[in-house]
């Protein structure tokens, strides 16, 4: 889905980087889609002991992509099933916190500078318009700390990304993901999966979609989508 250009973008944008223990590269392409909808994070020093890396596959726009790859691998680090050694349980709440964010007021805002939504006469971003119980707590600091769950008039984004990080710390890697981007770890030559990608004809993911109330049809969830997991909206590649 989305609006393709008559010819792809071919530009490349790469960059690596490295401290002590890991060294990393990456290469970015926009191809047929009219914008850039893919975002990454390679944070070789999330804390002393631990690399973060990440690709979202943006659906649909390129806002979720991008709040992803700004605030996930935060928080990550900031549970305290993190700094207590339970990577996986951090990895699985910063992404269910990543929709709560993006649901709250801050994440409101956030989501429209991202998608550069700036009116080009006013110079004000768009859409911005706070619902009343917001406007009855304008004296309170406006942090995460206080977006403890959905509860502003903004249902969410308009758009979704899948997810594919991996944590390196010390001599373990954990790997999480939503969606079908998939992460693959080479040994001596051969590609090995470490991530399993989250599609409709999977067992437990079909008995999740019926149960939602929705039906597959040719492989597709409501016979359009492609995938059956991303944060944010779910959309097809």
């Amino acid at each position: 889905m989305g609006i393709y250009l008559s010819t792809p973008k071919t530009e490349k944008f790469s960059e690596d980087g490295e401290n002590g223990k890991v060294r990393y590269g990456l290469s970015s392409m926009q191809g047929w889609r009219a914008t850039m909808e893919d975002a990454h994070a390679a944070i070789t020093d999330l804390d002393e002991s631990t690399s973060f890396f990440g690709v979202y596959d943006g659906h649909g726009g390129k806002v979720v992509s991008k709040f992803c790859a700004k605030y996930l691998h935060q928080q990550v680090l900031r549970n305290d099933a993190c700094s207590a050694g339970d990577l996986g349980t951090s990895l699985q709440k910063a992404f269910f916190r990543m929709d709560e964010m993006m649901r709250g007021q801050r994440g409101w805002r956030e989501l429209a500078i991202l998608g550069d939504k700036i009116n080009k006469f006013t110079g004000m971003i768009e859409g911005l318009i706070w619902s009343p119980r917001s406007g009855e707590a304008n004296d309170q600091v406006d942090d995460w700390a206080f977006e403890e769950g959905p509860h502003s008039d903004f249902s969410g984004p308009t758009s979704g990304s899948t997810a594919c990080v991996a944590v390196i710390r010390n001599n373990q890697i954990v790997v999480a993901n939503a969606g079908d981007s998939r992460c693959v770890i080479s040994r001596k030559g051969q590609a090995y999966n470490l991530s399993r990608d989250h599609k409709p004809e999977l067992e437990v993911e079909k008995e999740r979609i019926l149960k939602a109330g929705g039906f597959i049809h040719a492989g597709r969830v409501n016979g359009s989508l492609n995938l059956a997991r991303a944060i944010g909206i779910l959309f097809d590649c």
